[in-house]
């Protein structure tokens, strides 16, 4: 059987791929590894010869390129619209990776570990495979590098889980963030007027957290337009996250006994889904529905979130859009939004392709650091950051550099299995020669301490500093640099800020790990 496996790669992959899967849904507690079961039973097979994952380079860089690239394309559209958040925790996650380098070093040295197995631990716990080429050219490929990454990567995305498990359900203060779109969540009231004022001077219309639909006056029933003016006994339809609903309730009239919506001979709502390439990237206001066709669209379902149609909304393929159109433009709104559940499903290969050589292109420059040498991206920051600058522009002339939400999740996680898989087969041999001895005690508990030390100063700096417990998780899993520990941050939570938090995290991370442990080694 082991020879089988030796003689097809692709066998082998697969094989720890399905069992990966099968290990990943068992419970411990109430913890699962969901993706990262891949990881630990690919070091199992691994271990029973170094063959079977000698030749898998090239699988393990694909799939963390893909899975990087597509997380990048998601992130984009939210990380320039939070910077001014995001940058503290930038500077935070460089303050506690130098800082637990230094002190961990200080510590494996007089434990009587080397500098290289050190760097390699460091690399590993943090899960970081750029990190790891660097201290190995520092080291002049020192045979304890790799060690020391295969003990201290499988310490720290276990660990690293189980911290993630018992905070991402604790809230916190969050006096600095900006509010989660999921958590905001978009209701609707049909209210009556008793106030009367114009359609734009309700509470919240001009800070875009409310909209408005259906308007009744009298016995005929139109789409709101801001121009409108309302006068008492008409009756309207509200719709926004439920605080700002209510406080324009107040300021308008009461609740309506009756249900706007359920007034259908004239003016009705449908979700199109915006599979027409050409509106791919537009904002909301620039559809211009109202003037052509004289409608709103009010919400827009995107995955599991739904979030109020705003002007400034960038819209993406596959989005569904709640829109609330006279009867008669029905049909015409479905052929422009295109409204093609087959369209969303296809993949644009071009703009993939393009937008995937971009990263491995930007992760080969080479980049000088202070003091003498050079350091790249690699193929891992070099997608995500060519992605998240693509998914920030979201198309450039006809190319559209979106992917359906579908899709990018089924690409995502397809390229976080083949890496986790590669990365099991490839560093078994090294995990069970030296795991289970002295040295590979010590380094097994200096990964720990990494690890547990990141975590304890990077979520208590985190909280401090007044930023969501949402995005402070996605940040240290991004700041531990695993894939793993992300997917199973967004399984618990459909909070958009986990992986806005990782992506910046992600990219700076590998930046300061490469320096750090370049100089650890020297």
């Amino acid at each position: 059987m082991i020879q089988i496996l030796v003689s097809n790669p692709l066998l082998a992959i697969m094989l720890v791929l399905a069992a990966g899967a099968a290990f990943g849904q068992i419970k411990f507690g109430p913890l699962r590894f969901g993706a990262a079961g891949a990881l630990f039973v690919g070091l199992a097979v691994g271990a029973l010869d170094p063959k079977i994952g000698a030749s898998l380079g090239v699988v393990q860089t694909l799939g963390l390129a893909l899975f990087v690239y597509t997380v990048g394309l998601v992130a984009g559209s939210t990380f320039v619209r939070d910077l001014r958040t995001q940058w503290p925790l930038m500077v935070l996650g460089a303050v506690v990776l130098t800082a637990v380098a230094g002190s961990v070093t200080a510590l494996g040295q007089s434990m009587g570990v080397t500098k290289p197995a050190i760097a390699g631990m460091y690399a590993g716990s943090l899960t970081t495979t750029p990190a790891l080429q660097a201290a190995q050219d520092a080291s002049g490929g020192d045979p304890w590098v790799p060690v020391g990454y295969a003990i201290g990567y499988p310490v720290g995305v276990i660990i690293a889980i189980i911290i993630v498990a018992l905070v991402i359900g604790h809230e916190w203060p969050a006096r600095r963030d900006t509010p989660s779109q999921a958590g905001a969540g978009v209701g609707a009231a049909s209210v009556v007027v008793e106030n009367p004022m114009r359609v734009v001077s309700l509470p919240g219309w001009d800070a875009g957290v409310v909209t408005a639909s259906y308007l009744k006056h009298g016995e005929t029933t139109t789409v709101a337009k801001p121009s409108d003016v309302l006068e008492a006994g008409d009756e309207i339809l509200i719709v926004g996250p439920e605080a700002a609903v209510r406080e324009a309730e107040e300021a308008l009239g009461r609740r309506s006994e009756r249900e706007l919506t359920d007034f259908r001979a004239e003016v009705d709502y449908r979700r199109f889904v915006l599979s027409n390439p050409d509106l791919a990237g537009s904002t909301v206001s620039e559809l211009k529905i109202g003037p052509r066709f004289h409608g709103r669209i009010t919400r827009v379902q995107r995955g599991d979130l739904d979030i109020l149609a705003t002007d400034d909304l960038v819209l993406q393929p596959g989005d569904r859009l709640l829109a609330v159109l006279p009867k008669e433009q029905m049909r015409a709104a479905a052929r422009y939004f295109g409204n093609s559940e087959k369209r969303i499903s296809q993949v644009d290969a071009l703009s993939v392709g393009l937008g995937m050589t971009l990263g491995l292109l930007l992760g080969l420059i080479p980049i000088p650091m202070i003091g003498g040498g050079t350091f790249s991206l690699g193929t891992a920051a070099g997608p995500l950051i060519a992605g998240m600058f693509l998914g920030a522009i979201h198309r450039t002339g006809r190319f559209h550099w979106d992917i359906p939400l579908a899709a990018n999740l089924t690409i995502r996680q397809l390229g976080l299995l083949l890496f986790l898989a590669a990365v099991g087969l490839a560093s078994g041999p090294a995990f069970a020669s030296s795991a289970f001895t002295a040295d590979g005690g010590k380094i097994a508990g200096l990964a720990a301490i990494v690890v547990l030390a990141c975590a304890l100063l990077f979520l208590v700096g985190g909280r401090l500093i007044g930023l969501s417990n949402q995005r402070v998780v996605g940040a240290f899993a991004g700041l531990v640099g695993q894939p793993a520990i992300l997917s199973y941050a967004t399984s618990r939570t459909a909070d958009e800020r986990v992986e806005t938090g990782y992506a910046v995290l992600f990219a700076v991370g590998i930046v300061v790990k490469i320096v750090l442990v370049t100089v650890m080694v020297s």
